[in-house]
């Protein structure tokens, strides 16, 4: 299942859901691994470190700094990796409101970490570019 391509059927569909919990980027230094009992919704490693996005209460109990409190945004529309321009065109809308926003693309579902006290405010733009886009297919 290759997911969608076309960037009006993306923008119309994508649904954004507004997560529960508050999150972090923290980061370990090259050669560790992640902590017994803590569950990242994402990790990446680079060459400087090994990246994790998790929970803030779980980066507390782990004593891990984090930075960059965000909210995560869920688009349930099942993107395809290969779509050209759709977090291009949420991330310039978004940029627009003078918002920064760390897209992380998964499988099948495209995820967008907002500043935590603007979160409210991004699934307002999201909302009303999916309303400009046109009805969902």
């Amino acid at each position: 299942m290759p997911g969608e391509t076309d960037l009006k059927k993306l923008l119309a569909s994508m649904r954004p859901m507004l997560t529960d919990g508050t999150y972090l980027f923290a980061t370990l230094p090259g050669g560790l691994s992640v902590p017994p009992g803590v569950h990242p919704v994402m990790t990446f490693r680079e060459a400087d470190g090994f990246t994790l996005i998790l929970e803030e209460s779980e980066a507390s109990r782990a004593g891990l700094a984090g930075t960059f409190r965000c909210r995560m945004i869920t688009l349930e529309v099942h993107s395809s990796l290969e779509a050209v321009g759709f977090l291009a065109a949420i991330s310039a809308r978004l940029a627009a409101a003078g918002m920064g926003v760390n897209p992380v693309s998964a499988y099948y579902h495209d995820h967008l970490f907002v500043p935590a006290d603007r979160a409210d405010e991004a699934m307002q733009i999201l909302e009303r570019l999916a309303e400009e886009a046109g009805p969902p297919p």
